[in-house]
């Protein structure tokens, strides 16, 4: 199985680096080279367009900021659909509307192609050691086929249904961390300005009913004064709003991701566009006119 790769940002170097490491031929693309270079020197196939690399490919992966971004790889110009065959699958790990990649999917059945939705979650950490959480909406039969390669990338692969499914896993999954990044940083704030120890703070909830991924991971690069991405707030942000586009599309009340989407806006207005995601401590930070204290 001949895989190709585009996309080569944060996670999408570190999931094709995992599929070479793996054994497979893996023909990469990037609009920016300097990705597909260092790729290349460690035994990936260099190509210039999608066009290129749907010629070399059983199965293509993307890893792209948006769905616009996602159709135009697919349908524009040099696009993968100009070397459209049937039986040739296209595994989207971008975070997209649902219906949106039920769309991609229909335009690209009627060529005889298949789109997984297959976004996924853990942060660049995650895609560095190939232990990403992956959410597939696909055929079963398509996700039998690609599933020795998410293996190579993730260590928990679900198929949770249809094309679209993947993705509203994705939707459920974002307002979690949304959620998480925002009461973590309001809680780490509130004990330093009340006096306590922040770090012992978290030390002893950490053991209880709070534990979760966020306070696990992110704390003691915040305690250090690190704010470099993990998963840049911009992205959140955009992430955010798909979340709330798709609730009310369903007609489902999300007062909590809306105050979260709020909190991410307000760090792209700061500026801080690319900082990680628990930098939304800032934005805390700020509206309590206190500033988290590093070691």
């Amino acid at each position: 199985m001949k895989l190709g790769y585009i996309g080569l940002g944060l996670m999408g170097k570190s999931m094709a680096r995992n599929l070479l490491k793996a054994g497979y031929e893996v023909t990469v693309h990037n609009r920016s080279r300097g990705a597909v270079a260092e790729l290349v020197a460690e035994g990936a196939i260099e190509a210039h367009s999608p066009k290129e690399v749907a010629a070399n490919a059983d199965v293509i992966f993307l890893n792209l900021p948006d769905g616009p971004d996602v159709e135009l790889v697919i349908f524009g110009a040099d696009g993968i659909a100009e070397n459209a065959r049937a039986g040739l699958l296209v595994v989207d790990n971008s975070t997209i509307a649902p219906a949106t990649t039920r769309d991609l999917n229909a335009r690209l059945g009627a060529l005889g192609m298949e789109l997984l939705d297959a976004p996924v979650s853990g942060g660049d950490i995650g895609a560095a050691k190939g232990t990403l959480t992956i959410m597939v909406g696909a055929t079963e039969a398509a996700f039998a086929k690609v599933l020795p390669a998410f293996e190579a990338m993730g260590k928990s692969i679900t198929l949770v249904g249809e094309a679209g499914a993947g993705q509203i896993a994705k939707v459920a999954n974002q307002m979690m961390v949304a959620a998480q990044m925002t009461a973590m940083g309001e809680l780490m704030i509130l004990a330093q300005k009340a006096g306590a120890d922040v770090e012992k703070v978290i030390q002893a909830i950490r053991g209880g009913a709070a534990q979760c991924w966020a306070l696990d991971v992110k704390p003691d690069r915040l305690l250090a004064g690190n704010r470099e991405p993990g998963f840049k707030a911009y992205m959140q942000a955009k992430d955010l709003h798909i979340v709330m586009d798709t609730a009310k599309e369903y007609g489902v009340p999300a007062p909590v991701t809306a105050a979260a989407t709020q909190l991410f806006d307000s760090m792209l207005a700061n500026g801080w566009r690319n900082q990680d995601n628990s930098g939304v401590i800032g934005v805390i930070e700020k509206l309590a006119n206190e500033t988290l204290t590093t070691k």
